[in-house]
């Protein structure tokens, strides 16, 4: 009687805690596959469909001194100066191949991208990956069709371009003004936010 009772009330705790080890195994098998990034990519590009995650232009702007101390290196291996970019409108996107949320808005940036006057506003899309990962970056833009500037940090980023997570975007007005920092996921590809980069002086 007593071992009927013991595997009874085993059986009683399997049955409770089973589904919620099914659901956490889940969970666990998305993000060591990588499938969980794809999922948010999926879900963030159906949001953005909607026009809820339309990029607005700052309601109160830092017009903060910008930072132009750092390198960059592009993905042919050319260093640049960000200050060579000076007395341009600067975007600013901080990504990474990993990051869903970072891939479901670039299809918006590559568009705004082709319909500003790349001699007025330059894009620095700055990857964050690994280091040595320089050959998936390259595959990464190639695969999607990606023509926009990708460059990745030489030595760091100035505290400025210190972020807790990704993407972010920044937006640097000629004159030097750090005017706009967004974070998390945003549709660029709309006439206000591109009519706000172009009056940007």
């Amino acid at each position: 009687m007593k071992k009927l009772y013991q595997t009874i009330h085993w059986a009683s705790i399997w049955r409770t805690i089973k589904p919620s080890l099914v659901i956490i195994a889940f969970f666990v098998m998305l993000k060591y596959t990588g499938a969980f990034s794809g999922i948010s990519q999926i879900t963030q590009s159906a949001l953005m469909k909607t026009g809820v995650m339309d990029a607005k232009p700052s309601d109160d702007a830092l017009a903060k001194d910008f930072d132009y101390n750092f390198k960059l290196r592009d993905l042919q291996g050319n260093i640049v100066s960000a200050e060579d970019f000076k007395n341009k409108t600067l975007f600013i996107n901080l990504w990474a191949t990993w990051c869903g949320p970072c891939r479901s808005e670039m299809p918006s940036i590559q568009s705004l991208h082709d319909k500003v006057d790349a001699t007025k506003i330059a894009f620095i899309m700055l990857s964050i990956d690994d280091p040595d990962a320089d050959e998936k970056v390259k595959k990464f833009a190639l695969n999607n069709h990606y023509t926009f500037p990708i460059y990745r940090p030489v030595d760091g980023l100035p505290d400025q371009l210190h972020v807790t997570s990704i993407p972010t975007t920044f937006i640097v007005s000629p004159d030097g003004k750090l005017v706009q920092k967004k974070i998390g996921t945003a549709h660029y590809d709309t006439e206000g936010f591109k009519d706000f980069l172009e009056k940007l002086k």
